[in-house]
């Protein structure tokens, strides 16, 4: 009986080849968007989750609040809360301290080999071990970091740095840092790699206690309870009767016993658990926004649930052409549950043929949406996850698209399915109703996603095409070495400056436009008191205000001793004058000491438009130069250029591998998550198109040839072509007018959403939703315009013959 079934089914997919085309392509689609989405949201929901007892695990955040400043998280912690923790908190059964080193310089002392920088390394102190355990190749865990200068390393590490040598040989071979200073350590242990997805990449462990001295605690922020650096990390093992409430409540007692309530910023400490440190601030930079996780669910539930109202749709819609079928079925003996499960059997051919389908379109998708996809994801059809998406997903998809048609046809009488008399019509047909309101849910969604895709444009050019402030184009900029001799720094930039293409060359903390962000306070005098200025900090050269073509307002463009600053305009506005002029020569307390302002610049945006541009501080400390900028002049070869930058820069460090980059390049990257979201949303308007653009011809050409008889009557009456195609054309146009109605909504309450994160934005566009309700409008009259006139052109007689 089931072979029947089943030989049944493929008989009538292929003798109805267009409308099967439909199923299989709008469903495959589907399966595609909802598999690889799928795939994403395991993947993202995969990492650190094969450590023991994971759910009593936490990373120790810090959350500074500056009242009307604002509320500032931080990944970091300050260096005495580890020293005791674990004294405080007698639920804390391990912890570990653990400081980051970015883009440190490794070597190896005994082959005198360079192995370049790496930001895999970190101190350590042994308790990490305990809440992250490893499979140890040689070495003991329990003493492995427990003198100062000792490390431990990865298999993949050693395979790198001595590639000879076994585990048990590498034993008290030495490894040097280059950082504030050299640090040399002996390896004392070899662990295993990580082999499943993790955001705790470290590959070198230098033991904790090599911070031995108190000049190196303060010099890496771990000596104050007032210090809180990003690298600084603290993770703890919490007994299983412990929740994250408790934890914290033991962590706001902490922060109150060792802080000042008189202090301008209320500090206290929160618990981040393991599993949310994917989704938040991480060591690798690849966090993933749960609100984007939360977008791509929803828009790949829309597209799925688009192609299976075309499924549904079309289905009832050419039931009435099955009616006699069920009859002689029914006649012959055939029970209504029978034809139920003949008619899902149909559905879960359908269903089989599309999820083979998807397996192409996935690749297909991932070749073009790749950069928008995690860099690490592999999809393994045969793992637990996708395995289980195989057996359950077609069946699901089968019950939702089937089960309704299947119960329509099914219920035919026999008697009036032979007699061609499917139901006394009293008026109201579920059938018509279910067929119109599905449209409208394929409408509404198309015309909702292209709304949002033309107001995101708009806003993305928007602020691409605004006033900076400062002049982007033709600046190259490149890292320089941590903690870099300010001789060696100052050598690059005369020898970059003395190049013939180039202009100007300056060296700062940071780029004129970047994501970094330094805030202090700032006290300016009032009377006989002090006004405190929230304030952003850019450290930088002489040249940097000339390099960068800020405009220039009062005073001097440059700094020329420690003591003096340059603020900007909202500075001064914020100091209650109205004149840059006047402003010059005054003094401010700033870092606690006295400051001297000598020049005045105009505002510009050193950070995205997103942000409101903050009253700001120019001073300089060349010890702390991480960048240099250098404009070249109109006109030049600018890969010729960058290459003799490039050239100049390793004469200067021959040991470094940074190269030159254009800043307008970087600061594209400032809505790299905005575009992203448009392009994503982009790609689903074109499938949701295309996937009611499929539905609405299927279901077109259908209904339109149940009516050539009624076209050709029309016709003989005396009705033209013009009339016939308004005739039809009308009820479409409804259609698509209801669907706009109801896709305003919902797209207005994201937009609003969105927008409302930009300082700087458009005013809503709504002249672009009637150009979105215009453009599906057009499609829709274009593909019932085709079909209808070719039902009107057909000739009355060769349809009426008969009657």
């Amino acid at each position: 009986m089931l072979k029947n079934y089943f030989k049944i089914a493929w008989r009538n997919l292929t003798r109805n080849k267009l409308r099967s085309l439909i199923h299989i392509l709008g469903l495959s689609l589907g399966i595609s968007i909802s598999y690889l989405i799928y795939n994403v949201i395991v993947h993202a929901y995969s990492f650190d989750r094969f450590h023991p007892d994971r759910e009593n695990i936490y990373r120790i955040n810090t959350l500074t609040d500056w009242g009307d400043g604002g509320l500032f998280p931080n990944p970091g912690v300050p260096g005495p809360l580890g020293d005791v923790i674990q004294e405080e908190l007698s639920s804390v059964t391990h912890k570990s301290t653990l400081y980051t080193l970015h883009d440190v310089l490794t070597f190896v002392p005994e082959q005198n080999r360079v192995l370049g920088r790496n930001s895999d390394v970190t101190f350590a102190d042994g308790g990490f071990f305990k809440i992250f355990p490893r499979k140890w190749l040689v070495g003991n865990p329990e003493k492995a970091l427990e003198a100062p200068h000792t490390v431990v390393i990865t298999e993949s590490r050693l395979r790198k740095y001595f590639p000879e040598l076994s585990p048990a040989d590498a034993l008290g071979k030495e490894i040097a840092w280059v950082d504030r200073d050299t640090l040399i350590a002996q390896i004392t242990g070899v662990v295993a790699d990580f082999d499943q997805p993790t955001d705790l990449i470290f590959n070198e462990f230098i033991s904790y206690a090599s911070l031995d001295t108190e000049e190196e605690k303060e010099w890496y922020g771990l000596h104050e309870w007032g210090s809180v650096n990003s690298s600084s990390n603290l993770f703890v093992k919490v007994s299983e009767s412990t929740d994250s409430s408790a934890l914290n409540r033991g962590l706001e007692a902490i922060a109150q016993k060792h802080y000042s309530k008189d202090e301008e910023a209320k500090t206290s400490f929160f618990a981040e658990p393991l599993s949310e440190i994917h989704f938040s601030s991480n060591y690798t930079d690849t966090a993933v926004s749960r609100e984007f996780l939360k977008g791509l669910t929803w828009v790949g539930s829309i597209i799925l649930v688009l192609a299976c109202l075309n499924f549904i749709n079309l289905e009832t819609a050419q039931a009435i052409s099955r009616a006699k079928e069920v009859g002689i079925r029914k006649t012959l003996g055939s029970r209504r549950k029978e034809l139920i499960f003949q008619f899902l059997t149909e559905t879960l051919v359908l269903v089989i043929v599309a999820l083979l389908t998807s397996f192409g379109l996935v690749e297909v998708i991932r070749l073009i949406f790749g950069s928008y996809l995690p860099a690490d994801l592999r999809i393994n059809p045969l793992s637990q996850p996708n395995l289980l998406f195989f057996i359950s997903f077609p069946l699901l998809l089968t019950l939702i698209t089937g089960i309704y048609p299947a119960l329509v046809l099914s219920g035919y009488q026999p008697q009036r399915a032979l007699k061609g008399e499917m139901g006394v019509n009293h008026g109201f047909s579920l059938g018509v109703f279910l067929r119109k309101n599905l449209t409208i849910l394929q409408f509404t969604a198309s015309i909702a996603f292209i709304i949002l895709v033309l107001v995101l444009n708009q806003q993305i050019r928007y602020v691409s095409s605004q006033p900076l402030g400062f002049e982007k184009e033709s600046l190259l900029y490149a890292r320089l070495p941590f903690m870099s001799e300010p001789a060696k720094m100052q050598k690059l930039q005369d020898r970059l400056s003395q190049q013939s293409f180039v202009t100007g060359a300056s060296l700062s903390g940071s780029l004129v436009s970047s994501s970094s962000l330094w805030t202090s306070d700032a006290y300016v005098p009032v009377d006989t008191s002090e006004r405190q200025i929230f304030i952003q900090v850019m450290n930088v050269d002489s040249a940097f205000v000339r390099v960068n073509q800020i405009e220039h307002l009062a005073g001097k463009q440059g700094l020329g001793a420690a003591d003096e600053v340059i603020v900007n305009a909202n500075f001064i506005r914020e100091m209650g004058l109205t004149d840059p002029g006047e402003a010059i020569g005054l003094q401010i307390r700033f870092n606690g000491n006295q400051k001297k302002i000598v020049g005045v610049i105009g505002n510009f945006h050193s950070r995205t438009f997103r942000e409101e541009i903050r009253p700001m501080v120019m001073t300089t400390n060349p010890t702390f130069f991480q960048t240099i900028t250098v404009r070249i002049s109109p006109g030049q070869n600018l890969a010729q250029a960058k290459s003799d930058l490039e050239s100049v820069y390793k004469e200067i460090y021959p040991y470094e591998t940074a190269s030159f980059s254009f800043l307008d390049e970087e600061m594209e990257r400032f809505y790299a998550q905005d575009i992203k979201i448009r392009n994503v949303l982009g790609a689903a308007c074109f499938l949701a198109i295309l996937i009611s653009a499929m539905g609405l011809f299927g279901l077109s050409s259908y209904t339109i040839a149940q009516r050539t008889k009624e076209i050709s009557i029309r016709k003989v009456l005396g009705a033209s072509v013009t009339q016939i195609l308004g005739l039809i054309s009308k009820e479409y146009v409804l259609l698509v007018l209801t669907s706009f109605a109801l896709a305003i909504y919902p797209a207005y309450y994201f937009l609003q959403s969105w927008l409302q994160e930009f300082t700087y934005k458009i005013d809503m566009p709504f002249g672009l939703y009637g150009l979105a309700g215009v453009g599906v409008m057009l499609i829709c009259l274009l593909i019932v315009g085709l079909h209808s006139y070719a039902a009107a052109l057909t000739n009355p007689a060769k349809v009426l013959k008969d009657e």
